[in-house]
């Protein structure tokens, strides 16, 4: 096999993996995204931090990240199982891994008690409280 053939294989394996992270970030943009950063290891300080894109749909906020071939949602948050622990502006080296002028929740899910942290722009901040807020009453037990 002619070593032309496999560098043009391989290279062709790549541009398709780049064209698959562009339209799968681009579709979920265009369908009400926001970007927004997530981290579920909270151990260790300032690291961890994967960015995505997020979008709600009807009471759950899906969560894509960027570099995952997976076609859906990597992490799926329901708003009656979500309750704000602390809110925070990013230290040091976090700056560097998350959308600019950000802001970070960090909170519980009802269900197992896991602590997630999410950071958001300002705007994708508003949205995501008004949402969280915008539940039915008797929906949100903390909200009764």
């Amino acid at each position: 096999m002619d070593i032309t053939v496999v560098v043009g294989a391989v290279l062709l394996l790549v541009a398709v993996v780049l064209v698959w992270f562009t339209v799968r970030r681009l579709r979920a943009l265009r369908s009400g995204g926001v970007h927004a950063a997530l981290r579920t290891r909270l151990d260790d300080p300032g690291k961890g931090w994967h960015l995505g894109v997020g979008r709600y749909q009807g009471d759950e906020f899906v969560w894509f990240r960027v570099l995952s071939l997976r076609p859906g949602p990597d992490r799926v948050i329901s708003r009656s199982a979500l309750e704000i622990a602390d809110r925070r502006d990013p230290t040091g080296p976090e700056l560097y891994s998350m959308p600019p002028s950000s802001h970070v929740l960090r909170f519980r899910e009802a269900g197992d008690g896991a602590e997630v942290e999410i950071a958001m722009g300002p705007d994708a901040l508003t949205g995501f409280l008004s949402w969280l807020e915008s539940a039915p009453p008797g929906r949100l037990p903390w909200a009764s």
